[in-house]
């Protein structure tokens, strides 16, 4: 007698195609949420652009104009503007668009401490800063000097506010 491992048939009810397929958005599922609401299930992606002032192929919304040249004056055939049902949606897009950008870059909150512990301690003795205890990694002078460069690119106001208590504590020292 042949003993298998394991492995054994497991019986399935026989499903349909349709229970089967995930229902899923379509190719082009528009990720704005302003083009989302305008958005109409029943018509193409080319007519409900269309409706929004949108296009779907820059290349056919800007063509190149063919220009005819008769006898020193110069036709340029235009195309009749495509009626705009849904404005609103062109304007909320502009809207989005014009605002300013968030800044997202930003620095971690132990390399924060890390240049201002620095700073306090060693000031700019960078070769000091190298040998501290507090310096974990390893960091040469000049890593530890483009560091604090960073953090100085980055957060120039809370630099200079660092740099003036620092100025500070110093002044009341002496």
């Amino acid at each position: 007698m042949v003993r298998r491992l394991g492995f054994r048939r497991q019986e399935t009810s026989a499903r349909t195609a349709s229970e089967m397929t995930v229902p899923r958005p379509p190719s082009f599922f528009p990720r704005s949420s302003h083009i989302r609401h305008a958005w109409d299930q029943t018509k193409s992606v080319r007519q409900n652009l269309a409706e929004m002032g949108l296009a779907m192929d820059p290349n056919r919304a800007v063509p190149l104009l063919k220009r005819k040249v008769k006898a020193m004056e110069v036709d340029v055939e235009e195309r009749p503007k495509e009626l705009v049902r849904k404005p609103y949606v062109l304007n909320d897009l502009e809207a989005e668009a014009s605002l300013p950008e968030k800044k997202g870059n930003t620095l971690s909150r132990d390399l924060i401490d890390y240049v201002r512990y620095m700073v306090e301690n060693h000031g700019e003795n960078y070769k000091a800063m190298a040998r501290d205890e507090k310096n974990y990694y390893q960091d040469t002078p000049k890593q530890i000097r483009n560091k604090i460069n960073v953090y100085k690119r980055f957060y120039p106001a809370e630099w200079q506010a660092f740099t003036d208590s620092l100025q500070k504590n110093k002044m009341e020292v002496e």
